[in-house]
């Protein structure tokens, strides 16, 4: 039996004020309408035949619609917003920034809005960095810009007590937390610190994974860009290896547990030949072993490309016995590994070749949002801002099945989204590719 899930979204009281955004409540008379805690969409679009012959769901989970309510819990006038950006940039961090300071100040009229440096670390008790204060002036052009204008780094969140303890201080009555996994994980701490202190604070998270692994969330900011870019650079190395003797192009994509980047980006560019991502173990040796089909390929079409998400293959280099500020671990760089290992082994098989290794990580990650992206994070910011002003807390803004919606940080954390290897995507990419459904012994 499936686990039932818990999609129920905290509120620090009943939103009693009326918000100063002028919305219909009536349908069809041509103006856009309020949207109300009850207003619920199905988790799961999926549905199954019952004991009638009827069909219904397949699951009954709800999730709440997001989006501004008639009644909000906080003053506007009296409200103080820090916005805080962690982890790793991605494109489209500047945007939600930009939408989420617009967003208070046109539609709630709210003045006091301060950017948080280099994320949880500029809430410390010792941070050396003062906040920037924010208005629609500082952020008019920033979504053209890639990165953050507030800076971000990794770690600080588990100093939850000393993070509250400024927000007290500085009189913070809404933080915006914009990050992945490990972020958000800080948020609900620190969203918890909050309650059991019987404080007002509400904490609402934006999640922000290139790598596309949060849970319930359709997909998240800056994957679409990041997908357009890797293409690219896809499409140079697959020149680079047509134009040479048994020419290998290998790009590394990111890919820490979930090879979503690289499968999406074989599918935009045709042109990869093998997709190795964390989820498909292979193996590198042997009859079935990635070397022997790429010299196959190789004596077949004199070239080959090969796309590898960076946790793919981690079991055939020594780990690094490091951990990064998040706690994640740092891992070897399997393109540099796959690359000498190629090269020896053509070698030993008399067979002249050249192999190119593009990395392009951080070019990817620098990039502005395109326009899909921009769309998207505009609309995250704007429904993480009507969440907050409603008194909600320890949630997050979602799309789910092209919907905007609400969650629990504690559920959308529970777990982490991976490729599924007997899935459509990944079939697609087979597909794509033809490279064979195992490469194992």
């Amino acid at each position: 039996m499936e686990e039932t899930l818990d999609f129920n979204v905290d509120s620090l009281g009943v939103a009693k004020l009326k918000t100063p955004i002028s919305m219909s409540k009536v349908i069809g008379d041509g103006f856009a309408n309020y949207v109300s805690d009850d207003d619920r969409v199905l988790f799961s679009v999926a549905t199954r035949v019952d004991e009638n012959g009827n069909r219904v769901p397949a699951r009954s989970e709800t999730m709440e619609l997001a989006g501004p309510r008639e009644k909000i819990y906080f003053n506007p006038k009296h409200v103080h917003v820090a916005i805080a950006t962690c982890g790793g940039i991605c494109p489209g961090l500047n945007n939600v920034i930009r939408a989420v300071v617009r967003c208070f100040w046109y539609r709630y009229g709210v003045r006091r809005i301060s950017g948080v440096q280099y994320g949880y670390n500029g809430l410390l008790d010792d941070s050396p960095y003062p906040f920037i204060q924010l208005d629609p002036d500082v952020v008019d052009d920033i979504q053209e810009k890639g990165g953050t204008i507030l800076g971000s780094s990794r770690g600080g969140g588990e100093r939850t007590s000393e993070i509250v303890d400024t927000l007290e201080k500085q009189n913070i009555n809404i933080l915006i937390c914009i990050g992945g996994d490990g972020t958000l994980k800080g948020a609900n701490a620190i969203g918890k610190e909050i309650l059991s202190r019987g404080l007002k604070i509400a904490v609402v998270g934006v999640p922000k994974t290139i790598d596309n692994d949060l849970s319930f969330i359709d997909s998240s900011f800056g994957f679409d860009t990041a997908t357009s870019v890797a293409a690219s650079i896809v499409r140079g190395a697959h020149v680079e290896a047509k134009n040479a003797i048994n020419g290998v192009g290998l790009v590394k994509v990111m890919g820490r547990e979930s090879g979503f980047i690289a499968a999406h980006t074989t599918l935009a560019q045709s042109d990869v030949n093998f997709c190795l991502i964390p989820e498909c173990p292979f193996d590198l040796d042997g009859p079935n072993g990635l070397l022997v089909d790429l010299k196959k390929r190789l004596l077949d079409r004199g070239h080959a490309v090969i796309l590898v998400a960076e946790g793919a293959g981690q079991e055939f280099v020594p780990p690094t016995g490091e951990k990064d500020a998040s706690g994640n671990v740092k891992m070897n760089d399997i393109g540099i590994f796959l690359k000498e290992k190629i090269k020896n082994y053509l070698k030993k098989e008399n067979i002249v070749a050249s192999v190119k290794y593009i990395d392009p990580s951080y070019i990817i990650r620098s990039s502005p949002a395109n326009s899909y992206d921009s769309i998207y994070c505009a609309r995250l910011g704007a429904h993480a801002v009507h969440a907050a002003m409603c008194g909600k807390t320890m949630c997050l803004v979602s799309r789910v099945n092209n919907q905007f919606v609400y969650l629990p940080i504690k559920q959308a954390v529970s777990k982490r989204n991976h490729v599924d290897v007997e899935g459509s995507l990944w079939r697609d990419v087979l597909e794509n590719t033809r490279q064979p459904f195992s490469m194992k012994n």
